[in-house]
């Protein structure tokens, strides 16, 4: 019997192996003839609150939709993990976080498809009792039906990474033990490594002292990126952060986007996000790194990403 995500993922953890894996699908056979990336453009800039809430779901259903369904990434009975970037305590208007809603649909999407309990968290950098509430991730996923807590340091195990630069760390089992990992980055300028995007947000898996990433950042991002290897990247960028990231603060620094994108490639999804940001992927060390080390491709565009209006 082929085994499952989390019985590998903890027995490749055991056993101290670095790891690469391709994605986990339901069906590998239908996976292999859909598209690997997609991107969903508004076809307006609502202003009002409903509207931007109808926006969210319907840009994050669209993308998801246009590989497939998320029956391609989740089965029956699956434990997942949904990953999004809840480091700040700022209001989803400052982008400094990821938009709530789209958290909160992949939440419903991933229980329509079967999904047995999904799990929705991030290692703060803000307090994270404000940060939970004051994002609006908590109460928009909580509402959807996850089960959102606060990172239990007694969960932190220490995996072999065997990176060039990491060769250890400590990791959240929680997130090891998942089926599957549904990695929810936003777009945002970063002053270290100029944006912080799918790679960047999988710090927020980690414990120990974070600060030795920002070290060899260009290096220590793809460890863990090649260690982690999300399912599935959805990317955020209905509001983009554009300046003074990752924290933010000004209204000026947002600019909207109006789009999500997603697919089973972070590195094409991040060198995409880059461009929203105005910078050339190759220009962006880590994930330029990233593509060298055979994680993804620095050419989205030789996905032939599947693009609709919605």
């Amino acid at each position: 019997m082929e085994s499952n995500r989390r019985q590998f993922l903890t027995s490749c953890a055991a056993a101290g192996l670095g790891m690469n894996l391709p994605g986990w699908f339901s069906n590998e056979a239908f996976a292999a003839d859909q598209p690997q990336m997609s991107i969903a453009r508004y076809k307006e800039s609502p202003t009002e609150k409903d509207a931007i809430q109808e926006e969210a779901e319907k840009l994050t259903r669209a993308a998801i939709d246009a590989l497939g369904g998320m029956a391609r990434f989740i089965s029956k009975g699956d434990v997942v993990w949904v990953k999004p970037n809840i480091g700040w305590d700022r209001p989803a208007e400052l982008a400094a976080n990821t938009n709530p809603d789209v958290v909160a649909t992949l939440v419903k999407m991933c229980y329509e498809a079967g999904a047995k309990q999904v799990h929705v968290s991030d290692n703060t950098c803000n307090d994270q009792k404000r940060t939970f509430v004051r994002s609006g991730i908590q109460k928009a996923a909580e509402e959807a039906g996850a089960r959102v807590y606060f990172l239990d340091p007694r969960k932190y195990k220490k995996m072999a990474i065997n990176g060039k630069t990491i060769k250890e760390w400590e990791i959240y089992a929680d997130m090891v033990e998942a089926d599957k990992l549904i990695n929810v980055p936003i777009v945002k300028h970063h002053g270290l490594c100029e944006v912080t995007l799918s790679m960047k947000n999988l710090m927020g898996v980690i414990g120990g002292a974070r600060n030795r990433y920002h070290q060899d950042i260009d290096n220590s991002l793809p460890d863990l990126a090649a260690f982690v290897k999300p399912d599935l990247v959805v990317l955020d960028a209905i509001r983009v952060l554009t300046r003074n990231g990752p924290v933010g603060g000004n209204p000026s620094d947002v600019a909207r986007k109006d789009l999500v994108a997603a697919g089973t490639d972070q590195v094409a999804l991040d060198a995409f996000g880059a461009t929203l940001l105005g910078h050339k992927p190759e220009d962006i060390g880590h994930i330029k790194e990233a593509a060298v080390r055979g994680l993804g491709t620095l050419d989205y565009a030789s996905l032939s990403p599947k693009e609709l209006t919605v």
